[in-house]
């Protein structure tokens, strides 16, 4: 099945790497775990297919009518640190497999 379009994806230059991300999920509420959850960004390495989902603590909840989150409105310093922090945690970008999911801090650390 094809990916939906539903978010832009932007280029990125991690320690002299060029990668593709997009806004992976919105901050929500999530029936699920009955609470409030973060955004998550996806990476991927601009010649690699494997991707990264960094998921970030949950803020403060929107209020009613407030707009969504525009994924160009987000820092790109904030982007880099969680691709960085990614790697870290033990992507590999350039490898193959399943999606990897990793935590990160509200700083992207």
């Amino acid at each position: 099945m094809a990916r939906s379009k539903n978010s832009p994806e932007f280029e990125i230059e991690v320690d002299g790497e060029p990668y593709i991300w997009r806004l992976h999920r919105q901050p929500q509420w999530s029936s699920d775990t009955n609470e409030w959850r973060g955004m998550a960004l996806a990476a991927r390495h601009k010649e690699g297919q494997r991707e990264a989902v960094m998921e970030f603590p949950p803020g403060p909840q929107r209020k009613f009518g407030t707009p969504q989150l525009q994924p160009a409105l987000i820092d790109v310093e904030l982007v880099a640190r969680a691709i960085a922090s990614a790697i870290v945690a033990g992507w590999e970008p350039l490898s193959r497999g399943k999606t990897v999911a990793i935590v990160v801090d509200e700083t992207g650390g």
